[in-house]
């Protein structure tokens, strides 16, 4: 039995084993890989702490070899760059959170070249040109502050790479709008975002020198679409109710964010 239990032992740890190796080499070309598998062995041991349970943690794969010369992330010329993720979360919401994750680690325009819903995985393929490759250290630190990690990772080629992301966890990193606190929406590009899940009624006003046309949408914590709130006369204060399941609270102009000059206040008029 004590016979068996080490084989069985043995026979896992050289397929974990195996496994770590071919991942290791499918982000190298094969000269490469042949060439510095001494070096390989010793910057990859133990190899146990390159897993997470009984998963590859190949965010840390990819972080080893770039950190040692192995893997060069720069395309040299700007290029396009072709990016696929795949994910078991609500396509609304992991699309919301890839933006804003893209965007704060420097790419601002991309192009979506196919998505698809298939039972719960939902992929998503963008297409955008850059001078290096995303670098999946940068793109899971911007995840997690989201509640989202990488948990595998493949590359074709320098300019093809595919993630997939677990977002069971997921959330809109924004300010949360708390009873007694009121807030200051300063002039933006881009429509205000809050977390409303503590608020059962606010109140928003709007400076003298605004054109409002409120735009305000409340979405569960999935982000599908509760109430929506727009009016084509300008104001500048109304009240609202929030609606019961509602976590998140965009706010916005119904033409033109170019017609809030100055700023938004916005005041919680009783707590959930």
């Amino acid at each position: 039995m004590v016979k068996i239990s080490f084989f069985l032992l043995l026979l896992f740890s050289f397929s974990f084993a195996d496994l770590l190796d071919d991942k290791i080499e499918s982000f190298m070309d094969s000269h490469t890989y042949d060439k510095n598998k001494d070096y390989i062995k010793i910057l990859f041991s133990p190899k146990s702490s390159f897993y997470d349970q009984e998963r590859l943690n190949a965010v840390k794969i990819v972080q080893t070899l770039k950190e040692n010369g192995l893997l060069n992330l720069s395309l040299k010329v700007p290029q396009e760059l072709h990016l696929r993720f795949k994910t078991n979360g609500s396509p609304l919401f992991f699309v919301r959170i890839m933006s804003e994750s893209l965007r704060d680690i420097g790419y601002y325009r991309y192009v979506t070249e196919s998505s698809n819903l298939d039972n719960s995985e939902f992929t998503w393929s963008i297409v955008l040109t850059a001078e290096n490759a995303t670098d999946p250290m940068l793109l899971q630190n911007e995840l997690a502050k989201k509640g989202c990690n990488i948990i595998d990772i493949d590359m074709n080629s320098l300019q093809e790479w595919k993630y997939t992301v677990d977002m069971q966890k997921a959330f809109l990193n924004i300010e949360t709008l708390q009873s007694g606190n009121s807030m200051e929406l300063k002039r933006s590009l881009y429509a205000h975002w809050l977390e409303v899940s503590k608020i059962n009624q606010l109140r928003i006003k709007s400076s003298a020198r605004n054109e409002w046309h409120p735009y305000v949408a409340f979405y569960d914590k999935a982000l599908h679409l509760l109430e929506l709130v727009k009016m084509d006369a300008k104001q500048t204060q109304i009240n609202l109710e929030v609606p019961k399941y509602a976590k998140y609270m965009k706010v916005s102009d119904l033409y033109t964010l170019k017609n809030i000059k100055d700023e938004l206040f916005i005041e919680p008029l009783e707590a959930r």
